[in-house]
């Protein structure tokens, strides 16, 4: 059995050019090298697998390079490229902070710097998971990371910096590698399959990528797995069975159960998928992402936010098509409070078959636009008196004819017709006719609504005032108010009062319409017109704060509690 390699290994980046994603370090640190302005130190951090160690080595190489390309690139053949790649290199070393994290790791370490390169021009130094060091050990490495030998250059990757001390940062130069994009890992995954002579379709490249999270390293081993598991053919089924991946269809069949309101299906797929071993929190997680994909299917030029193969985002941009833009954020907050008040729930299946009822059910709940208002009736306007036609004149050069003499059974007398004036015309004068019953439709309705009684007012008086127990003044003014009736042409009148003029005025100006109309809605009866009044002097009443001047009141108003109080010789202070 020959030697095997696994591709995380032997697909390692061994030049500025195979390093994936992060082009800007790689020619920031070639314009480094060309101009000659090496610093002594760098600090490479950012998330696992992206190629910190690897630029470090490769950093390492070009500078001692002998022959290196126009492009900085090493070039492989020299002694000092041909020693590294034998691991027999003695200007380039590196160190596991994580197992050599003691004073004394460092000692040594400062020791081995005192030592000239061999071959090459520097000694490059390269501190791997460097945040495992103690403090002591930080603290012992400050003077030579400040002022090392000119021959010394240290290279310091960690996947934390926050645990970094400040003074070590500020000897460094700091580059910060980002995530591998979705794009850039299926796409070396491709040429990788392609070398190996693998068919993948893909869909399996896009999960395996979703799957390692910005993290080359991870994808590649992801892939070595997948391959051990399916062959030289993979398939996206085989990929999401060994991977334990939640399938996309799933996600798409219930949003259609969900649009149908079959929330009896959706429970059932629901059910399927926790036979299957997912996590259930995965599931509504997955149900958020999905929700937010269509989201951004549905809004023009949001394309590039979509990590999806070709055929997903055509599924993806015909389902969004069925979906209204408020139905999909209605949803995606159900999906989200499920997923933050998961863990808090003592019953977490139901919890979750709770929100999949609420999504079921969401598009026969009409939304907040489409919910009808309820319109208050606008107050009767009383019509105005009748006034007599003004007689058109008629001009003098236009001839008139006069139409043979009628007579009517209303009116013996004869009657003549004068032709030429439109504005007397018969279907002027029907047309009119129409367009005034229309006008007085609303009135009609008026008529036809009952009277309410004086009692039925009094009784939703005080749900009046609650409904403006946002404004406290508003409402304790109408709950407090003095009610009287009136009719007045079949409309009760009833006016209520306040303490002060003020009062008064602000009210009609501002508020007297408002309350009128929900004074109506809640009688059921626009026969009501709402009016305000101050209290005259001679009928406010002093107010008892005092228990004293309670009880005087009380005896006052009630001569059996005055008669109970002598009998027991109570005394009133």
């Amino acid at each position: 059995m020959s030697e095997y390699i696994v591709s995380a290994r032997k697909y390692r980046p061994v030049s500025f050019e195979t390093l994936i994603g992060q082009d800007n370090i790689a020619q920031t640190l070639k314009n480094s090298i060309t101009r000659g302005k090496l610093a002594h130190a760098y600090l490479f951090c950012g998330p696992r697998g992206v190629g910190k160690t690897s630029t470090a080595r490769i950093f390492a190489k070009t500078i001692n390079c002998s022959n290196p390309s126009a492009e900085m690139e090493p070039c492989g053949e020299c002694e000092s490229c041909k020693s590294f790649a034998e691991g027999r290199s003695y200007c380039i070393h590196e160190l596991d902070a994580a197992s050599n994290n003691g004073v004394d790791d460092i000692k040594a370490l400062m020791d081995q710097v005192q030592i000239p390169p061999q071959v090459g021009k520097y000694s490059v130094f390269i501190i791997d998971e460097v945040h495992m060091l103690s403090q002591s050990a930080f603290n012992a490495f400050l003077k030579t990371l400040e002022e090392p030998p000119a021959h010394a250059i240290f290279i310091l990757a960690t996947t934390e910096k926050h645990k970094i001390l400040p003074t070590i940062l500020s000897r460094c130069q700091t580059y910060d590698f980002n995530r591998i994009s979705i794009p850039d890992i299926v796409e070396n995954l491709r040429g990788i399959a392609d070398k190996e002579g693998i068919t993948v379709d893909e869909e399996s490249l896009h999960i395996i990528a979703r799957k390692a999270d910005g993290a080359m390293r991870d994808a590649l081993t992801i892939f070595d797995q997948t391959v051990a598991f399916c062959g030289t053919e993979i398939h996206y089924e085989d990929v999401i069975r060994n991977l334990n991946v939640l399938d996309y269809e799933y996600n798409f069949n219930l949003v259609e159960s969900f649009l149908t309101g079959d929330y009896g299906k959706a429970f059932l797929t629901f059910d399927e998928i926790l036979n299957k071993g997912f996590n259930a929190l995965h599931f509504i997680s997955s149900l958020s992402s999905h929700f937010r994909d269509l989201i951004v299917s549905k809004t023009a030029g949001l394309e590039a936010l979509l990590d999806l193969p070709e055929s997903l985002k055509l599924r993806y941009k015909e389902q969004a098509g069925k979906c209204s833009i408020r139905y999909l954020y209605d949803a995606l907050n159900i999906c989200t409070q499920c997923e933050s008040g998961y863990k808090a729930s003592s019953n977490q299946r139901l919890h979750i078959e709770f929100a999949l009822m609420k999504l079921s059910l969401l598009n026969s709940v009409p939304s907040a636009e489409e919910k009808p208002s309820i319109r208050r009736p606008e107050p009767t306007v009383a019509p105005e008196p009748a006034q007599k036609p003004v007689p058109v004149p008629v001009p003098i050069e236009k001839k008139i004819s006069e139409s043979p003499e009628t007579k009517t059974p209303d009116n013996p007398q004869t009657r003549k017709v004068v032709k030429g004036a439109a504005s007397l015309s018969l279907s002027s004068i029907i047309e009119s006719g129409s367009n005034s019953s229309k006008a007085t439709e609303n009135q009609i309705s008026e008529i036809n609504s009952p009277l309410p009684q004086d009692d039925d007012i009094k009784a939703k008086w005080t749900d009046l005032a609650a409904l403006y127990s946002a404004q406290p003044r508003l409402s304790n003014a109408i709950a407090s108010a003095q009610l009287s009736f009136a009719e007045d042409n079949g409309v009760k009148v009833v006016c209520f009062s306040v303490v002060n003029e003020a009062q008064q005025k602000w009210i009609r100006d501002k508020m007297l319409r408002e309350i009128e109309g929900k004074l109506q809605n809640l009688t059921g009866s626009s026969r009501i017109r709402l009016d305000v009044s101050v209290i005259p002097d001679t009928e406010t009443k002093e107010v008892a704060y005092l228990p004293q001047e309670k009880a005087k009141v009380l005896m006052e108003e009630n001569p059996q509690v005055k008669d109970f109080i002598i009998d027991l010789g109570l005394d009133i202070k």
